[in-house]
C-alpha cells in the first residue's frame, strides 16, 4: 500500500506570494479540491489554494480532472524541460487576475512608461548604476561597453579564444565551440524566462528592449542574467572540450537553474521593470525518481534565430543581434573583440542568437 506524504510545510500560501511546484516522474491525479501527486514512494496531497503554478517536467502524468482542480483554483500549468529549461506548453484558469498583463500593456503603449521600462532594464544590469540624463543610444553604448568587457574577461579567465558572437542559420555546425555553447545556454535560459512569464499572467511577445516577436519580453527578461549564468557557462563547456558541447552546457545550466533558484528572482524583477511592487516567489520541487539520461548532441530547434528589432524612442527600431559599443583597436595583451568583415560587424555580444532567441521608478504608477 502507498505510504502518504501529509507534510506541507515547504507550501506557503498564494497571499505570501508566488509559489512554484516543479515535478519530474510523477502522476498527478485530483483528490477533491486537491491534488495528488503519485510516485513509487507514496503519495502527496498539495491544496490547490497552496499554489500559484505546476511546472510540469519530464516525467510527469497528469489527469483531466487535476487540470480542472488547477484551473478552478486558479493555477497556472507549465509542461517544461528538466528544471524549467525548456518551454513547452502552459494554461491559466479563468480565475486569475489580468492585472500584470494590464500592467505590462499599459507601459507598453505608454511612450513614456515604455522609455521608463527601458531604462529600468538596461539599469538593472548595472551594479554600480548609470549616470542621469543618458539618452537611450548613449545607454546602449554602456551597455555595448559592459558586455564587450565581460566577455574579454571570462575568456580570459577559462582561456577560451573569443573574437565576437557568430553563427549561420543554416549552418549550425560552421560556429566555433563557445558559440554552439553559447546558444545552447541561451536556449535553456530563454525556456525558463518564457515559463516564469506566462506562468504569472504576463505577455511573451509585448516586449519593451526587444520588439517585433512572440517572444520580445521572453528576450529582455533573459538578459538580465546572461552574464551570470549562461555566458560563464557556456565558456567553461568550451574550455572542457567539444564532445557533446552543447548537452553538456544545457546539462549545467539546468543544474544552475536549480542550485541558483533562479526562478525566485525573475518574477520579482519582472515586477520591477515594469514599476509593480515586487513579489516574494518561492520554487519547490519535487522528483519521484532521478531523470532518465538523454543521448545526443544534436542541436535545439529555434537555435540561431533573429532577435528582431530594438526600440527606439521614436517609434522606430535599431538593429537587433549588435553590440552599440565602439569597436576598439585589436591589442597583444587580450583576445580581439574587433570584427574582421563588414558582416560580422553587424552582430553584436550585447544582444544574442535568441531561440528564435532597486531601480529607477517612473513619474506616475503603473495602473493595476
Amino acid at each position: 500500500m502507498s505510504r502518504i506524504v501529509t507534510d506541507l510545510s515547504q507550501l506557503p500560501r498564494v497571499a505570501d506570494g508566488w509559489t512554484f511546484l516543479y515535478t519530474e516522474k510523477v502522476r498527478i491525479e485530483r483528490a477533491d479540491n486537491a491534488i495528488e501527486l503519485r510516485d513509487k514512494s507514496g503519495r502527496i496531497a498539495v491544496p490547490v489554494a497552496a499554489l500559484s503554478s505546476l511546472m510540469l517536467g519530464p516525467g510527469s502524468v497528469i489527469t483531466h480532472a487535476a487540470v480542472l482542480a488547477l484551473a478552478e483554483g486558479g493555477c497556472s500549468v507549465v509542461w517544461c524541460g528538466e528544471h524549467g529549461a525548456r518551454f513547452y506548453a502552459s494554461g491559466l484558469g479563468e480565475t486569475r487576475r489580468a492585472h500584470h498583463l494590464e500592467a505590462q500593456a499599459i507601459a507598453w503603449a505608454s511612450k513614456k512608461k515604455h522609455a521608463d521600462v527601458v531604462r529600468r532594464m538596461y539599469t538593472m544590469r548595472f551594479s554600480e548604476g548609470l549616470p542621469d540624463g543618458l539618452s537611450l543610444e548613449q545607454i546602449r553604448g554602456h551597455e555595448g561597453v559592459r558586455v564587450r568587457d565581460a566577455y574579454a574577461a571570462i575568456s580570459r579567465e577559462t582561456g577560451v579564444p573569443w573574437s565576437g558572437r557568430s553563427y549561420k542559420h543554416g549552418d549550425w555546425g560552421s560556429a566555433d565551440p563557445v558559440n554552439r555553447a553559447l546558444s545552447a545556454a541561451n536556449a535553456s535560459l530563454y525556456g525558463l524566462c518564457h515559463g516564469a512569464i506566462v506562468a504569472t499572467g504576463f505577455s511573451p511577445g509585448l516586449g519593451f528592449v526587444h520588439v517585433g516577436k512572440q517572444l520580445s519580453f521572453v528576450y529582455d527578461i533573459a538578459d538580465l542574467y546572461k552574464l551570470d549564468v549562461t555566458v560563464p557557462a557556456a565558456f567553461r563547456a568550451a574550455k572542457e572540450g567539444m564532445n557533446s558541447i552543447e548537452s553538456r552546457v544545457r546539462k549545467n545550466c539546468r543544474d544552475l537553474f536549480h542550485s541558483t533558484r533562479l526562478i525566485e528572482r525573475i518574477v520579482p524583477d519582472i515586477q520591477r521593470t515594469l514599476g509593480i511592487l515586487p513579489e516574494r516567489a518561492r520554487l519547490v520541487v519535487h522528483r519521484g525518481e532521478e531523470a532518465e539520461a538523454r543521448p545526443g548532441d544534436m542541436p535545439e530547434e529555434g537555435l540561431g534565430e533573429a532577435p528582431g528589432g530594438l526600440w527606439n524612442a521614436d517609434g522606430t527600431t535599431a538593429a537587433g543581434g549588435r553590440n552599440f559599443a565602439p569597436t576598439p583597436a585589436p591589442t597583444s595583451d587580450r583576445p580581439s573583440l574587433a570584427k574582421t568583415t563588414p558582416d560580422e560587424s553587424e552582430r553584436g555580444d550585447a544582444y544574442e542568437d535568441d531561440v528564435e532567441l532597486p531601480l529607477a521608478s517612473s513619474d506616475d504608477e503603473v495602473p493595476f
